[in-house]
């Protein structure tokens, strides 16, 4: 990874996204430790987590995560999901995040030097564009290494450096040990997971 020392850096990253990338690569995220690997890269201004919840629900199983991640040094941005039934008469979730993202990446670009997107979708390559024209450096953060890769190619060209997931499984993956160590403990602790399979939500 190319960082600099001296570079104000923030991390925007698209909640469901990056779930479905780690579930596809079979790791879970360490958030405390992903915290920490950019904090080492250089001045890590804010982390922004992206995310839409379903609130009609008496208990969402994202919520313990989302709570976790308040109180460490993650700033949530969240909308309720909006449901429906399409055409086949299958239920679905409607919850994107990406103008929210687009525009806290835009106010907050004048006090970065270098944003982060933790996403694949392709409908960002106009926001990291319109970055690079203020004169500024972007990375995404998404993988190849799935059938059909989770990155559109069309983002991976326009930024400035595209990281591989899958490559900082070591660094940002949370420990198989704990992860052991949990599982007893899951039918009263649910593991915090997205509330639906990445399938399930859709984008407009």
């Amino acid at each position: 990874m190319n960082f600099y020392p001296t570079e104000r850096i923030a991390l925007f990253i698209d909640g469901a996204n990056l779930y479905a990338a780690g579930k596809s690569l079979s790791f879970d995220i360490d958030y405390k430790r992903l915290l920490a690997l950019f904090r080492s890269k250089g001045q890590l201004v804010r982390a922004l987590y992206y995310t839409a919840l379903a609130e009609d629900q008496e208990y969402s199983s994202i919520r313990p995560l989302i709570d976790w991640l308040d109180y460490n040094g993650y700033t949530m941005v969240t909308k309720p999901t909006k449901e429906f039934v399409d055409a086949a008469g299958r239920r679905k979730i409607k919850g994107n995040m990406d103008i929210e993202l687009a525009v806290d990446a835009m106010e907050l670009a004048d006090h970065l030097d270098h944003l982060v997107i933790f996403s694949g979708d392709g409908d960002f390559r106009s926001l990291v564009e319109a970055l690079q024209h203020k004169g500024k450096r972007v990375s995404v953060f998404s993988t190849l290494s799935t059938n059909p890769p989770m990155v559109a190619d069309e983002l991976r060209r326009q930024a400035d450096q595209f990281i591989d997931l899958a490559s900082l499984q070591d660094e940002i993956g949370r420990d198989p040990a704990d992860r052991a160590y949990r599982e007893p403990r899951r039918r009263q602790e649910p593991e915090p997971l997205d509330e639906f399979e990445p399938g399930d939500l859709i984008e407009t």
